[in-house]
């Protein structure tokens, strides 16, 4: 009897939390869509790739842990993002004042309307970084580095937004 009532109950408050999912999201029934438009690179300095790479990664993660459909325009969720910093700089010197360390640094703006439930909106911007080793150039370690740091943005980027964290 006991583990009847037990099931009862667990089965009442996932039924009944209509909004949140077992993936941590936080949408309402009848928002069905999302557009998520290509990224813009309005960086100084542009990383080719970045842009493309960051667009399909920020898809892919509504597409798996959502049940929205992804829309080329007009989605009940829209998610506007522009890349506005790509840096490069020493983060640690050495006695004798040479970078020991170099840090990769990528700013993404972004806009997130809800046009059904407009209290949800965000604008705000992220940040994510890697380390790299002074003696590495950048060309011999920047895919892994931007692999990293795409997937720190898009965690956060998601939590902002849909997980709304």
């Amino acid at each position: 009897m006991k583990r009847l009532f037990v099931i009862l109950i667990t089965s009442l408050l996932v039924t009944s939390c209509g909004i949140y999912s077992f993936t941590g999201t936080s949408i309402q029934p009848d928002v069905n869509t999302i557009t998520i438009p290509f990224i813009e690179n309005k960086a100084q300095r542009v990383n080719p790739s970045l842009s493309n790479d960051l667009t399909e990664a920020l898809q892919e993660k509504f597409r798996k842990l959502t049940r929205l459909e992804q829309v080329d325009v007009d989605g009940d969720l829209e998610l506007i993002c522009e890349i506005t910093g790509y840096d490069v700089r020493a983060t640690a010197m050495t006695a004798d004042e040479q970078a020991s360390q170099n840090r990769l640094t990528v700013s993404v703006k972004v806009e997130f309307t809800n046009r059904k439930y407009p209290e949800d909106n965000v604008s705000s911007s992220f940040n994510a970084y890697e380390d790299f080793d002074a003696t590495m150039s950048l060309d011999a370690v920047e895919s892994g580095l931007c692999e990293s740091i795409i997937e720190k943005l898009v965690e956060d980027i998601f939590n902002a937004t849909v997980a709304q964290w």
